[in-house]
C-alpha cells in the first residue's frame, strides 16, 4: 500500500530578507500559516520556492526549518530533482536522511531524453530511497513530456513511486494515468485552476500555489467534489478561480510573493534572474484579492 501525504499539497514560496539571504523567522510564520490553513504536506524547494536559485545546503536548512515549524501537523515532502540522474539520486538519498517524508522528481530537463530514459532515471531514484517519491511532469519547463504509459509502467514497477504531479493541461492523459495505474498510485494536479476537472477524472488532489491564500477553500472544494456536492464545489472553484489566474500573471512565485506581503507574514524579495512585479501588475493582484475579501465576508 503506497502512503498518502494528503490532498493539498502546498508548494511553499521561500520568504528572502533585503540581503537576499533566507528570512528564516519567515520561514517558520508561513509554514505555521499553512498548516492551519487547509495544507496536508508542505512541499519545500520546489519552483514556486525558487529551487533554481537556491543552494543544497539552502535546500537542507529549509528542511529543518519547516519541519520544526511544522511538526506533525503536516507531511513535508522536498524537492530532490535534477536532470543528472546521479545527482538525484545522492540529493535523494540526503533528503531521506535528514527526515522528509516524501521526494517530488522532476522529469530530468535541457537533455531530453527518452521515455525509456525516463524509466531508467527514476527507476535508479526508487531503488535508492524508502520515502515515497511523487514524480513531476511538467513539459513547460522541461521540454518533455512523460508519456502515461511511462508513468504506468514506473508505478507497477515501484512502490514507493506513489503519485504524480501532472502539470500538463492534457486532460487525456490524466484520463488515460487514472485508468492504467493501480488504484493505489494518485495523480495530482500541477495546475491550481486544474484541480476541480482533474477530480472528475480520477486525480486525488493538487500541489498547489493558491493554498497559501485559499489553502481551506481549495480543501473545502475537494472535499466538497468527493462527497457528491459538485454544485457546491463548482460555486468554490468559481469564486477563488481569478485568484488562480492573477498569481500567474507574471513568472511564479512574483505574484504570490506580493499577494503574501500584503498579509505581513514575508517581504517580497526574489532572487534574480526574477524580478518583483510591476505596480500596474501589483494593483490588478491587490483589486483582485480584495474582491475575493469581499466574497467571503
Amino acid at each position: 500500500m503506497r502512503i498518502n501525504i494528503g490532498e493539498v499539497v502546498t508548494a511553499m514560496l521561500t520568504p528572502f530578507n533585503s540581503n537576499l539571504e533566507i528570512d528564516f523567522d519567515a520561514v517558520e510564520k508561513v509554514a505555521n500559516h499553512l498548516a492551519q490553513n487547509g495544507t496536508d504536506a508542505i512541499l519545500v524547494a520546489g519552483t514556486t520556492g525558487e529551487s533554481p536559485t537556491l543552494t543544497h545546503e539552502e535546500e537542507l536548512e529549509l528542511l529543518k526549518a519547516v519541519k520544526n515549524a511544522a511538526g506533525d501537523r503536516v507531511k513535508i515532502m522536498i524537492g530532490a530533482g535534477s536532470n543528472c540522474t546521479k545527482t538525484a539520486v545522492e540529493a535523494s538519498k540526503q533528503v531521506e536522511n535528514a527526515g522528509a517524508d516524501a521526494i517530488l522528481s522532476v522529469v530530468p530537463y535541457y537533455n531530453k531524453p527518452s521515455q525509456k530514459g525516463l524509466i531508467e532515471h527514476f527507476s535508479q531514484v526508487a531503488q535508492a530511497v524508502d520515502i515515497p517519491i511523487m514524480i513531476y511532469n511538467i513539459p513547460g519547463r522541461t521540454g518533455l513530456n512523460m508519456l502515461p504509459d511511462t508513468i504506468c509502467e514506473l508505478a507497477d514497477k515501484f512502490g514507493n513511486i506513489s503519485s504524480v504531479k501532472q502539470s500538463n493541461p492534457d486532460l487525456d492523459q490524466v484520463t488515460e494515468i487514472a485508468m492504467k495505474t493501480p488504484d493505489d498510485f494518485l495523480i495530482y494536479s500541477g495546475d491550481d485552476s486544474l484541480t476541480l476537472p482533474m477530480l472528475s477524472l480520477g486525480s486525488y488532489g493538487v500541489v498547489s500555489v493558491a493554498s497559501h491564500i485559499v489553502g481551506k477553500e481549495i480543501k473545502e472544494m475537494i472535499t466538497a467534489f468527493k462527497s457528491g456536492k459538485t454544485r457546491e464545489a463548482t460555486e468554490i472553484q468559481h469564486k477563488i478561480y481569478p485568484l488562480f489566474k492573477s498569481l500567474f500573471m507574471a513568472p511564479n512565485p512574483t505574484p504570490l510573493k506580493a499577494a503574501m506581503q500584503e498579509t505581513g507574514l514575508i517581504e517580497g524579495y526574489v532572487r534574480p534572474p526574477l524580478v518583483v512585479i510591476s505596480e500596474e501588475e501589483r494593483n490588478k493582484l491587490k483589486n483582485v484579492l480584495d474582491s475575493f475579501q469581499k466574497a467571503v465576508k
